[in-house]
């Protein structure tokens, strides 16, 4: 999953949050020199990757890229599935755009910021224009779905040119919304239960 799944998946607890978000920054041990609750987030951001990687619905979706991307199509996938995430009226109910989302892409930030002296460096960086530009409340405009494609192709040594994963992305896209509707329940469910009973 990507950013803005990751940040609703920690159902607004701000120390759950900042370490679903910093995990993919926080290396080995490293994650011992934090809090004890930022230390669950880290892990549940592992657990829920481990669960969306293994999941029937992903692996389908993943398949639509498979072909030209290899192995990164499940890092192609987790933004598709933020792109239908912000899109999803269930979760944020106004449709499209509007409110609800960026309600909670702003209170994301707030709560990432408060512990702005416990980010790594590297996620600290990035957080600077994640907030300016207001990143996860525009994943649902198909042009930051583009630019975060190509972001994705300019870190990635071996990956291909993002063109033909943006093509992909309009062939398929009914095909992989149904991918997200079928998945994005059963993660929540996971997620919830996952983070339930490590406060037990």
């Amino acid at each position: 999953m990507n950013y803005l799944a990751h940040a609703y998946l920690s159902f607004e607890i701000p120390e759950i949050t900042v370490g679903n978000l910093i995990s993919d920054f926080v290396k080995g041990k490293q994650k011992e020199k934090y809090p004890a609750k930022i230390q669950q987030g880290i892990l549940l951001h592992r657990a829920i990757d481990n669960f969306t990687d293994t999941h029937p619905a992903t692996k389908k979706a993943k398949t639509y890229f498979k072909e030209e991307y290899g192995l990164y199509a499940g890092p192609l996938t987790d933004i598709v599935y933020d792109h239908f995430l912000a899109k999803d009226k269930l979760v944020f109910p106004s449709g499209e755009l509007g409110s609800p989302l960026k309600a909670f892409a702003q209170r994301t930030y707030e709560r990432l910021a408060a512990f702005e002296a416990l980010l790594p460096e590297r996620f600290a960086r990035m957080f600077g224009y994640m907030r300016r530009e207001d990143w996860l409340s525009h994943y649902g405009h198909r042009e930051l779905i583009f630019q975060s494609f190509e972001g994705l192709a300019r870190r990635a040594k071996y990956m291909p040119p993002a063109d033909a994963a943006k093509r992909l992305f309009e062939a398929h896209y009914e095909q992989l919304e149904s991918c997200y509707l079928e998945f994005f329940p059963e993660v929540k469910d996971f997620a919830l239960r996952t983070l339930g009973e490590s406060q037990m």
